[in-house]
């Protein structure tokens, strides 16, 4: 049977959370269950909100009448958790990243391992595929892009080869694109140039940062003091955010101090170093070695 998605750090990211059995917790990346059933086996009369923006995670639902799961951008986090009278939260977890399930499905686009349209809309009603990026994105912008969101160093000559490659004919495919930049990927690290591409298209069309921003924003907002916030990443541009949100309470990693110079902060980091999985479960699980867990305490 294929598995929709083995979640990362499962152990670690639940602990973090300190969850008080009668507490409201949010789970703003359902995908299939895995973080929320692990919540839901330690509270009592608590509660347990989840999110999911991939219509295709309705599937693992879970029948309990404490869980309430939601087909929604975790950006819209506020926005919806007051229309269930929820005003404040005792906890919130976040593994971002692809599902197992996004990941092994051809025609969803998100690998590079199958030849399919590139697609890579989390949310399948978007109006914006990958696709379309390539076909309109002016060549300064797609750059932009590629430099931004893939850290890839030859963006501008990529570009020029995609916009060059488009005038003859449509680069709609996973094959199109590797086509227009044959002869561009480092040898012996094809693999890791292709996920960086693929990285950079997908956080475009989903606009993943900003809903990110957005959300962290929120869950400072709605946490009670003592509340926990634990983030999962896979990748520097994800986890650099979330460890300045946590430091400092901003994007940018600016202290701020209040009038004696003491530096003021809303949260505070339970774990000093960024926690890791361990050998044996990067065994288990080959996918989870890039994840990253920060877990915050709000002050």
């Amino acid at each position: 049977m294929t598995v929709y998605h083995l979640p990362a750090l499962l152990n670690e990211s639940i602990a973090g959370l300190n969850l008080r059995p009668e507490g409201i917790y949010v789970d703003v990346t359902f995908g299939g269950g895995g973080h929320s059933r692990a919540i839901l086996n330690r509270l009592t009369s608590g509660r347990l909100i989840a999110f999911d923006q991939d219509a295709d995670a309705e599937a693992n639902k879970i029948d309990d009448e404490r869980f309430t799961l939601l087909n929604q951008n975790f950006r819209y986090l506020k926005n919806n958790l007051r229309y269930l009278g929820i005003s404040e939260i005792d906890g919130l977890i976040a593994d971002l990243g692809v599902s197992f399930h996004q990941f092994d499905q051809p025609e969803r686009g998100f690998s590079f391992r199958s030849d399919a349209e590139l697609d890579m809309r989390m949310n399948r009603q978007a109006t914006v595929k990958a696709s379309d990026i390539l076909r309109t994105y002016e060549e300064d912008t797609l750059a932009d892009v590629f430099y931004k969101y893939g850290e890839l160093t030859n963006s501008r000559r990529l570009a020029a080869a995609i916009v060059k490659a488009r005038a003859a004919q449509p680069v709609r495919t996973v094959s199109d694109l590797m086509a227009a930049l044959s002869g561009m990927v480092p040898p012996r690290e094809e693999n890791k140039f292709y996920a960086r591409l693929f990285q950079s298209l997908r956080i475009e069309v989903n606009h993943e940062m900003e809903a990110l921003t957005e959300m962290l924003q929120q869950a400072l907002e709605l946490l009670k003091p003592g509340g926990r916030l634990a983030v999962i990443t896979y990748h520097s541009l994800e986890d650099r955010l979330v460890k300045n949100f946590i430091r400092t309470g901003n994007f940018e990693g600016e202290s701020e101090k209040d009038f004696y110079g003491n530096v003021t902060a809303p949260l505070k980091a339970v774990n000093r170093k960024v926690i890791v999985p361990s050998e044996q479960e990067i065994g288990n699980n080959s996918r989870a070695r890039s994840a990253r867990l920060r877990i915050a305490e709000k002050i």
